[in-house]
């Protein structure tokens, strides 16, 4: 088969290998680590956790960083992406392990969330070069098969980590702080992996500056503005498009991540511990459907178009989740999470695609960057008007319907700039690469 030849020719790459090791230790590293906040956060016996607590937290975590998305596009299109991974990840393991400290010492919350908040702060360098550096060891042809597997074994191994964190928390030690401790190492063995690749191997083709703040902050402004006008031209017109139904997606999928934590600690669940087993059952089904994307994905595309591609996966979502989501049982509930990560990977897959197929390497960057903070704020939005709807078990079938509507408008739409799309040049994506 075409797609089993490319896979082994992408796997015999020594620095895609190489890239590829990097993400699947600082992504599994980042499950461990999100679990055990989660845990800490929403399933503490001590804690009675409310939907608003659940989205004042992310808000906490995630709306702060995402002002470093823009500085993380400008200096990694100035820095030398490898080294970005090397301390990076070195970073992130010594404010874990702090992490840890204030988890033992029951500190104050704002201490520990503010530990929090630098870890994913670092953390958006790292995830963001990851997509800018794919580019520099894959070819064009491949391009959408890498896209398939990079960031869907990163999520993968992100749910393997989750689910070695729960192993550790039930079989080994009935403790948040052990958790991010592990999560720590599997930072540092992310930064020493870094180190056996060339540093000037990932790019920018600029060597390294490091510049002053005032500088950093007026070409950060003047980056940002240039990001802009250049996804304003109209060769760009599929990568905005793809960007802004993926950020439609992403609302859904912080929405439904609300109502779901709040059905395992409250609706489906009598204890805390039980509804912990139950998280990481419906984690675990969901990371099986991240790999069903990641097989499907590349055929898919390469025939229906990308675009078309993230339109079926709305679509899908948008038939299926009431069918699955309103019962608000458990069997459900598991066939909705693998359906949410099939179509949700699925879709990334494909605007990821988009994206790198139709930016240029000195702006790719600056573009993922605004990518994440796209994601993070509508992440949040989505967690506070699900706070705003859910009842105290999570079951509001008003949600799920809003949600499924709004999946539906996405396919809607993609389907018809689609069309126009194809219509204008003769049925020949602009932007999407060949799969062979």
């Amino acid at each position: 088969m075409p797609v089993v030849r490319d896979l082994r020719l992408l796997l015999r790459a020594r620095d895609f290998r190489r890239l590829l090791y990097v993400r699947l230790l600082s992504q599994g590293s980042d499950g461990v680590y999100q679990i055990a906040l989660a845990s800490y956060v929403v399933f503490s016996p001590e804690k009675q956790t409310s939907a608003s607590a659940i989205a004042s937290a992310m808000a906490v975590l995630l709306l702060p960083y995402s002002l470093v998305g823009p500085f993380a596009g400008v200096l990694l299109d100035r820095w030398r992406r490898r080294q970005v991974f090397v301390h990076g990840n070195v970073l992130r393991a010594l404010l874990a392990a702090a992490t840890a400290v204030l988890i033992t010492v029951h500190a104050p919350d704002r201490l520990f969330y503010a530990a929090a908040l630098c870890v994913t702060a670092v953390n958006r360098f790292v995830l963001a070069g990851l997509s800018a550096a794919l580019p520099r060891v894959v070819d064009t042809e491949r391009l959408v098969l890498a896209n398939s597997l990079c960031p869907t074994a990163g999520t993968l191994a992100a749910t393997l980590g989750a689910a070695l964190a729960f192993g550790v928390r039930f079989t080994v030690s009935d403790s948040d702080a052990a958790v991010v401790l592990l999560g720590a190492l599997l930072y540092l063995c992310a930064a020493l992996t870094a180190l056996t690749m060339a540093p000037a191997l990932l790019g920018p083709d600029r060597p390294p500056v490091l510049p002053r703040l005032g500088t950093v902050l007026a070409d950060t402004a003047r980056g940002l503005l240039a990001a802009v006008r250049y996804l304003g031209e109209p060769r760009r017109r599929e990568a905005v498009w793809a960007l802004t139904a993926m950020t439609c997606m992403r609302f859904c999928y912080g929405a439904l991540l609300v109502l779901l934590l709040m059905l395992c600690r409250y609706g489906l669940s009598t204890t805390p511990q039980e509804g912990l087993r139950l998280l990481g059952l419906v984690l675990a089904v969901s990371g099986t459907g991240f790999f069903a994307a990641a097989v499907l994905t590349p055929w898919s595309a390469g025939r229906l178009g990308a675009g078309r591609w993230i339109a079926v996966c709305a679509g899908s979502a948008a038939l299926l989740l009431p069918a699955l989501g309103l019962p608000f049982a458990t069997v459900p509930l598991l066939m909705a999470a693998f359906m949410l990560g099939l179509v949700t990977q699925g879709a990334k897959i494909a605007t990821d695609t988009i994206v790198q197929a139709s930016v240029e390497d000195r702006f790719r960057g600056r573009i993922f960057s605004l990518y994440d903070v796209l994601f993070n704020v509508a992440f949040v939005g989505a967690a506070g008007v699900a706070a705003l709807m859910l009842p105290p078990d999570g079951r509001s079938a008003l949600l799920v319907i809003l949600v499924a509507s709004l999946y539906g408008v996405v396919a809607m739409a993609m389907g018809r700039c689609e069309w126009r799309w194809h219509s204008a040049n003769g049925g020949v994506s602009r932007e999407t690469p060949p799969h062979r």
